[in-house]
């Protein structure tokens, strides 16, 4: 079991997903500093970004195509041993929610490792 407790790992992925919502470079690599490791990987359908710095960029382009947009977790955390996963969804300023998915965390030292995300809701079998 990792030493995080459940309340620190929450805060640090609040604080992940508030870094979606915030438009300046500066204020969101301020906001992953102390969350996401230097050399962490986010995954998602449409892109694969290698370090903090390159989803800081990432995160910027987001910004340009849903602009005012705050990504924000919907579900509790469920997690075991080093990993976790958590619901969100992309609400815009207006009140419209855009994908909603889910993101599988893995996460060491007290800072998130990597992210993979899923965009939807799982299909029916």
């Amino acid at each position: 079991m990792s030493a995080i407790s459940d309340e620190a790992l929450a805060a640090l992925i609040d604080r992940y997903c508030a870094a979606w919502g915030e438009d300046d470079a500066l204020r969101r690599t301020r906001l992953l500093q102390d969350v996401w490791a230097e050399d962490a990987t986010y995954t998602d359908p449409l892109a694969h970004v290698e370090g903090r710095a390159n989803l800081v960029i990432h995160i910027g382009i987001m910004r340009q195509q849903f602009p005012g947009a705050t990504i924000v977790r919907t579900s509790a955390i469920d997690r075991h041993n080093h990993c976790a996963r958590f619901a969100w969804k992309l609400e815009q300023p207006q009140g419209g929610a855009l994908p909603e998915g889910v993101d599988v965390v893995t996460f060491a030292d007290g800072r998130l490792q990597s992210i993979v995300g899923f965009f939807g809701a799982l299909a029916p079998r």
